[in-house]
């Protein structure tokens, strides 16, 4: 296995795609003033399919076409992208940006737990198991004692953001099935094809769109498209290849900081202190999960 190190340039790098990720919850929180939740996902993915297709053309790379591919292209796109841009859009209807953002921070602990029992390599350990238990603590802190008296629009979407982070443990896992081929071929695949399946669902449960959109929400939109979406997927390739997919996943911790600074000082969204608290459970659990620092204290 190879021994990941990484430098000043590579931290920087984390940061920045931590940062173009935590701007996505807020361009998202823009751009649902205007547009319906599924009409922002069916933008946000086709417009990110178009720029990776040109970007695998470009390189000489080609799209495969045999069944088998675009299969597994549909699956990935429904776990990584439909489903969860879904939810977390359709969710930050009813909770600020911060708080989607700290929820969807336990992507990596239902990754910890769905990995136990659908590879072969990645089993839970005991400090594993304290992540995952202190996750579910900082989840119930912040959803709050009054989801036990019945399931507010507020519990609801956080349930959707959490269903999100679900999705996203599965697709992260799944995606292993694509290491055949390019990673930039598999995420432009995986996009056109929850592009495909996006285009029902806005043409089902939304009006199309009959007014001029604010350039605010076209400016949001293109960022989401654009950085959220395409770029950062580039990035986020470019960091696994170079830093190692454990150290990759710091960026989970820092995407919330992003987000948590725009929501409050520019969207004016405030947080309780049982969100602050389960907050700092859930990034206490996910350091548990990473296991680094306190192998540092035991070696």
């Amino acid at each position: 296995m190879p021994n990941y190190t990484m430098n000043v340039r590579e931290w920087a790098l984390l940061v920045f795609i931590a940062f173009i990720w935590g701007l996505s919850f807020f361009f998202i929180e823009i751009v649902l003033r205007e547009l319906g939740p599924f009409t922002l996902v069916f933008y946000r993915i086709a417009i990110a399919a178009l720029i990776l297709l040109s970007v695998v053309y470009i390189s000489g790379r080609r799209l495969p076409f045999d069944a088998r591919s675009w299969c597994r292209f549909f699956k990935l796109g429904a776990f990584n992208n439909l489903v969860p841009f879904s939810l977390i859009s359709w969710g930050q209807i009813y909770i600020d940006s911060s708080l989607a953002s700290i929820l969807n921070a336990t992507t990596p602990l239902f990754t910890v737990v769905m990995a136990h029992f659908l590879t072969h390599d990645e089993y839970m350990t005991g400090n594993r198991i304290i992540g995952v238990l202190l996750g579910i603590a900082g989840v119930s802190m912040l959803v709050g004692p009054e989801a036990l008296y019945g399931l507010s629009t507020h519990a609801l979407g956080q349930l959707a953001i959490l269903a999100a982070a679900v999705s996203y443990s599965y697709g992260g896992i799944y995606v292993r099935q694509l290491n055949d081929m390019p990673a930039v071929v598999a995420m432009t695949g995986t996009l056109m094809a929850a592009t495909i399946m996006s285009l029902p669902l806005v043409l089902l449960f939304e009006p199309p769109l009959t007014a001029d959109l604010q350039w605010a929400t076209i400016g949001a939109l293109l960022g989401l498209s654009v950085f959220g979406t395409a770029f950062a997927y580039m990035l986020y390739i470019h960091a696994i290849r170079i830093v190692g997919a454990t150290n990759t996943l710091l960026v989970t911790f820092l995407v919330p900081v992003t987000a948590l600074s725009m929501g409050v000082f520019i969207l004016g969204e405030s947080l309780s202190q049982y969100a602050i608290l389960g907050m700092l459970i859930i990034f206490t659990g996910l350091i548990a999960v990473d296991g680094r620092l306190f192998r540092k204290f035991t070696d």
